[in-house]
């Protein structure tokens, strides 16, 4: 008689299980207790022993025991101890990679959570009691109402989204192209199926009517207080306009002839239409009391010292428009620049000749993609993106992908060693050693060593270092400002070390990040800025949301924002994202969760925090 197996169909179903359970590991909250996640994956480790061996068999269920006697606050600084004991025993003498790695990751959690687990024990609790928020709302860096303008756009209200948008982000429409949407990472639906498409909500909401088409919200009286902004960017353009709403006079100080920073002058049409950018920078001019002062550098046509003294307060927001070059022979021959000074240029009209020409960029963040998907629109013939880790490619995934479809070519583990400059110093090739992977760093990502292959040359006429970018504080540096390493010295309030009465933040301080951040800082700044001279406003909207319905919790799927097809949006700078139709707006803003009603820990009056 044939024997049969059923073990490959249990294989089978088993693995859809786990496909299903899988989203839930990146969806643990924030506010999350640390040592209930560690507890969580150890059980998961205790799951898939064998049993074979004593030290994975047992020992791991001898760990699980001490760890909750820890969280249930009966542990004491000898269960730390015998905790810490035992792991090294588990990993020392398990079989395999089961109890070795699950031995590891809690002796990883005492040195990385001590603090935590010090506040079990001496204190019996999470360091400041920790709890549950709405995932959306906390990794939203501008702290943004989701889930109550997700709601409005159900109910058709794209007005009122917008406006619930604008009490903490005065950039809906920028936001609605560009942002790399946290929000979605640890959204809660993923428990069920798929995040909400936040993003493409808002882009939804904008598309129904342009933002400064929506009433801004009421104005404060005049306090008679005159604050200067240095930097049109996102951030400074947020600070200007929560400080004008507060009754505050605003001078902007801008370099340019038009606002908008790295919005307009480093992100491509094709990602971000300027007449789309002019939307959000027209509501915020609408709101009054704010002087810009275009064409106008400070340590070039006024003094820093000067805007203090006419001013009771000032915000630095410069970003970082500056691009980097690498400290190398030949990193200023022609025809090499950086990926910031590139995408500039184009912006401002004078885009460089690439026709029929090989393209190397370097690097592979999201301006790096910018400047590759910017060079095929300019008739490039090859364009090939080289990076020496595959953990460099740090750019959205969307973007890498749409790259690939217009025909960038992608290489990796590859070092960059020097540029070949001919007769007359221009670029005429690159250098490039080739990596191999090794161990992984303290932060989860691979380190590479020199592979035993030879160095190899690749013939190029143009190079784009997308190697990341600087603030030009200079001027400020001579005026006192203190700075560090090329990053003006500012707290998480936006206080400038030192310096009374000036605030600063975004790119500046950071170092180069995204537009949602910057807008974060300056909205933070405003506040702050409020509170040193004397006042405490609040800016809010008038916008009533809709009851909070229970969601039946069906997987449905998620509905994704297309785009033009890679061989016709290569062939211009045309926007390429199509929009969303109303069916998918309505069937994907109704499968939000509103976990600002249901389901998280931190509620204050029915509305999560």
């Amino acid at each position: 008689m044939k024997k049969l197996s059923k073990r490959g169909n249990m294989n089978e179903r088993i693995d859809v299980v786990l496909r299903k359970f899988s989203s839930r590991l990146t969806s643990y909250p924030p506010g999350m207790c640390p040592l209930a996640l560690y507890r969580s994956l150890l059980q998961i480790s205790m799951n898939q022993t064998c049993g074979k061996c004593v030290p994975c068999r047992d020992g791991l269920v001898e760990v699980d025991k001490l760890l909750a006697a820890v969280l249930r606050g009966d542990g004491t600084h000898d269960t730390i101890s015998k905790m810490e004991s035992m792991c090294r025993m588990i990993a020392r003498t398990a079989d395999c990679a089961v109890g070795v790695v699950a031995a590891n990751l809690i002796l990883n959690s005492l040195t990385e959570f001590a603090d935590e687990y010090e506040s079990h024990i001496t204190e019996h609790k999470c360091i400041e009691n920790v709890t549950q928020t709405v995932p959306c709302i906390t990794l939203c860096p501008a702290h943004v109402d989701v889930p109550g303008y997700v709601s409005l756009i159900h109910s058709k209200d794209y007005a009122g989204a917008i406006s619930k948008i604008r009490e903490k982000n005065p950039f809906p429409t920028a936001c609605a192209m560009v942002c790399e949407h946290p929000c979605e990472r640890k959204c809660r639906r993923k428990i069920i199926d798929d995040p909400i498409n936040i993003r493409g909500l808002k882009k939804f909401a904008v598309d129904q009517i342009s933002a400064d088409n929506v009433d801004i919200p009421a104005k404060n009286v005049s306090t008679g207080k005159s604050i200067a902004v240095i930097g049109g960017g996102p951030s400074g353009l947020t600070a200007a306009y929560f400080l004008s709403l507060m009754g505050h006079h605003v001078d902007v100080y801008e370099e340019h002839e038009k606002l908008g920073g790295m919005l307009r002058y480093g992100i491509p049409e094709y990602r971000l239409p300027k007449e789309r950018l002019d939307e959000d920078i027209n509501a915020i001019l609408s709101v009054g009391d704010i002087d810009v002062k275009y064409n106008t550098k400070v340590g070039r046509d006024i003094s820093f010292e000067d805007i203090r003294v006419c001013h009771d307060a000032v915000y630095m927001g410069l970003g970082a428009q500056l691009g980097n070059r690498m400290p190398m022979d030949g990193a200023n021959g022609k025809n090499v620049i950086p990926a910031a000074d590139f995408l500039q240029l184009v912006a401002n009209g004078n885009p460089p000749d690439l026709t029929g020409k090989r393209v190397v960029l370097i690097g592979g963040g999201n301006v790096a993609m910018d400047a590759a998907r910017t060079a095929v629109r300019l008739h490039a013939k090859t364009i090939h993106v080289f990076t020496r880790k595959r953990d460099d490619y740090t750019a959205l995934e969307s973007e890498i992908e749409g790259a690939m479809q217009e025909g960038v070519r992608f290489r990796t583990l590859l070092s960059f060693l020097n540029i070949e400059l001919d007769d007359d110093d221009a670029v005429r090739a690159v250098w490039l050693q080739p990596e191999i992977v090794g161990e992984y760093d303290n932060m989860g990502f691979v380190m590479t060593e020199h592979s035993s292959n030879y160095p190899y040359r690749f013939l190029c006429d143009y190079l784009i270092l997308g190697v990341g970018q600087r603030s030009d504080v200079a001027a400020f540096e001579q005026a006192g400002v203190p700075c560090v390493r090329g990053r003006i010295d500012a707290d998480v309030t936006c206080e400038v070390k030192d310096m009374e009465g000036v605030f600063s933040g975004g790119d500046c301080v950071t170092g180069p990040s995204t537009a949602i951040n910057a807008i974060a800082a300056g909205q933070v700044a405003a506040f702050n800025i409020d509170e040193y001279l004397g006042y405490h406003h609040k800016v809010l909207s008038d916008v009533m949301l809709p009851p909070a319905l229970p969601n039946p919790c069906i997987p449905t799927g998620r509905a994704e924002i297309e785009e033009k097809d890679p061989f016709e949006r290569r062939r211009n700078f045309d926007f390429v994202e199509l929009p969303m139709t109303d069916e998918e707006a309505f069937r994907e803003s109704g499968r939000c969760l509103r976990c600002d009603f249901y389901g998280c820990g931190a509620m204050i009056g029915g509305r999560g925090e």
